[in-house]
This record gives structure tokens, C-alpha cells and sequence, in this order.
């Protein structure tokens, strides 16, 4: 990055970005977060950097109603005041989409010219921090261009724009660069006992399982936002359609077809789980503990919506926080896990 001062500012400019980065995920991403302290200091700050990054991204297109707003890494918590923000007027009047390509822009200069055109201290953090981890793991760009695309797909007037998914197949490939480009991001960071081709199916499908888990766990948010990710045919097969969903949610009850339905797709969401999970022993040893704590928590989710019967409108499915820290420990424990 050409950022102003000599090489001891260099370094402390780049080690507040990642500072930055750690609290988004502290604040955004509670099971990754308690995952990644079972991680090296250097992976660690790589991951909070690239689940920045992907948060940013994600809230830009999840308030298109409020383009211009960049997420706030010292208010995360504060979801109805960051809403309220927003970045430097040179921004204010771009569209959602810009905005992203704006984001597309400024990632790539920093790869390939080592400089920021931005003036707005958060994203710089949040792109100065992912650009140095990209460049130090040798991540793939076209990684970070597929993530994009995708994202690109949830924003109204883009050419790929779609919030509805006919088949499963359709979500999967939505899924491929929401979620399977983020675990294929990720695995240079984490290392391997195989070649990283051949440890990238099981990476995506974790990506990808993890992705289903929140699209199961965020029906009703979903729809107050004019997006369905369950597929279409799917639910038919068991005599729901859109209208059934939006009525439930608008009666705040699950009846007895959704709930069929739900647990139909959370089987399918469990057999993608144990695709993935034999891919975290194609890991380096030292962070198969933080991977299998993140997998193990993350799917049980799942466990909390059918323990909640699947009331997903009046009920957002979390696992305990005793429950979070207990699983952590196991990590601890288990040869290899470590600080």
C-alpha cells in the first residue's frame, strides 16, 4: 500500500486495518470468531480480513435502500445506527451497484498497484488489510471477482439481478460465489496436507453448507427484503409456494407443510456437511480444530431450529453461548489447537 510515513508507520497502519477487521468479526461473525482463536495470531488476522471484507461487501448489498453506507468496524453491534451513516459525499450518489464496483475498483489497485484510490478510512482499513492477506497467502484473485459477481446478483438493475431460485441447482451456482468462493478464498490461509486442488471441493462445500444454513436459519429477514434462497421446486413438492411462506411469516406460525418442507431442505443442508467435513483432515493439523469447531457449531444451528420447531418467523435460531465456548475448549484440547 503507498500509504504516507516510513516503514514503522507502514507497520502500524497495517496491523489498526487488521484491528479493524478483528472487531467486525467479533462483532458480526460469533461462531467464526470463536473458531479463530483456535488459530494461529498470523492466520487469525488473515481470516478476520477476508470475513471483513465479504462482511462489507454483504452490507452494501443487504441496504441497498441506503447505498452509500459502508459498515461502521467500531458500531457493529449497532445494527439501526449504522443504518443512519453515511460515507463521504463523493459516494452518496452511487448505486448499489457501482458501489460494488467501486469496491471491485479500489481491491484491485491495491493488488496490482499497491495503492488505494479511497478516502474513506473504514473501507481503506478493511481493503488495505484483505490486500495484504490475498498477496502474502497468494489467494487467487478470481476468487475475490466470483464473490463479487454473485454479490452483484442480489442487487436490483444488474444484469444477473434474481431474488428467487427455481432449483436447487440455480441456488447452488448462486452459492458457488456467496459461499464456495469464500472457503477456496480461504484455504491458502489455512494451509494444506494435499495439493489445494485437490482440498477445493470439500472447501466449497463447506462454504457452501454453512451459506444453506443461513438462508434456513433467515427465511422471514429474507423475505422482508423480497428475497427467497429456498428453491422453488423444493418447497412445491411439499404444497408450499411463496404465498404459503409469506403468510406464514405474516402469521408468525409455521404450519404443518413449511415445517416439512424445512426439514426436507435440512436434510439436504446436513448431507452437504458430510461432503465437506471429511475435507477438514486434507487441513494442515495445527487449524483442524479451529475448522471442525466452526463446522460443528455452525450446523448446529440446524439442531436449534427443529428444537424451536422450525417457528423460524418468530425465532432466530443461535446456539448458546455456554454451548459456543464449551465446543471452543474441545478445540483447546485437541492436538494441534492452540492460540
Amino acid at each position: 500500500m503507498n500509504v504516507p510515513g516510513d516503514a514503522r508507520s507502514l507497520t502500524g497502519d497495517l496491523d489498526a486495518a487488521y484491528a479493524s477487521c478483528r472487531r467486525i468479526a467479533a462483532e458480526h461473525g460469533r461462531t467464526y470468531y470463536l473458531a479463530t482463536t483456535l488459530l494461529s495470531p498470523e492466520r487469525r488476522r488473515a481470516v478476520h480480513a477476508l470475513y471483513a471484507f465479504a462482511r462489507m461487501v454483504d452490507d452494501i448489498v443487504d441496504h441497498a435502500d441506503n447505498p452509500a453506507r459502508v459498515l461502521d468496524p467500531r458500531d457493529g453491534a449497532q445494527h439501526s445506527r449504522i443504518a443512519g451513516r453515511r460515507a463521504p459525499a463523493r459516494l452518496t450518489e452511487t448505486s448499489p451497484a457501482q458501489h460494488l464496483d467501486l469496491v471491485e475498483k479500489q481491491l484491485r489497485l491495491a493488488l496490482e498497484h499497491g495503492d488505494l484510490d479511497t478516502t474513506d478510512p473504514r473501507r481503506h482499513q478493511i481493503i488495505t488489510a484483505a490486500a495484504d492477506t490475498i498477496t502474502r497467502y497468494d489467494i487467487a484473485h478470481t476468487h475475490l471477482w466470483t464473490f463479487l459477481d454473485a454479490m452483484r446478483m442480489d442487487v436490483p438493475g444488474t444484469a444477473t439481478h434474481r431474488t428467487r431460485y427455481a432449483t436447487m441447482s440455480e441456488l447452488r451456482e448462486y452459492m458457488r460465489g456467496s459461499a464456495a468462493a469464500i472457503g477456496l478464498q480461504l484455504l491458502p490461509v489455512l494451509g494444506t496436507v494435499v495439493s489445494v486442488t485437490e482440498a477445493e471441493p470439500a472447501a466449497a462445500a463447506l462454504g457452501e453448507a454453512f451459506q444453506l444454513t443461513n438462508f434456513l436459519r433467515d427465511v422471514a429477514e429474507d423475505l422482508d427484503r423480497d428475497r427467497v434462497y429456498l428453491p422453488a421446486d423444493e418447497l412445491t413438492a411439499f404444497g408450499v409456494d411463496e404465498a404459503h411462506l409469506r403468510a406464514c411469516h405474516h402469521r408468525g406460525h409455521t404450519d404443518a407443510p413449511l415445517r416439512r418442507a424445512l426439514a426436507h431442505l435440512i436434510a439436504v443442508n446436513r448431507d452437504i456437511y458430510r461432503q465437506a467435513v471429511p475435507g477438514i483432515a486434507l487441513l494442515a493439523p495445527r487449524v483442524r480444530p479451529a475448522i471442525t469447531t466452526a463446522a460443528i457449531l455452525y450446523a448446529e444451528i440446524l439442531d436449534r431450529i427443529e428444537a424451536a420447531d422450525y417457528q423460524v418467523f418468530t425465532t432466530r435460531a443461535t446456539v448458546p453461548r455456554r454451548r459456543r465456548i464449551l465446543v471452543a475448549a474441545k478445540g483447546f484440547t485437541t492436538p494441534g489447537g492452540h492460540r
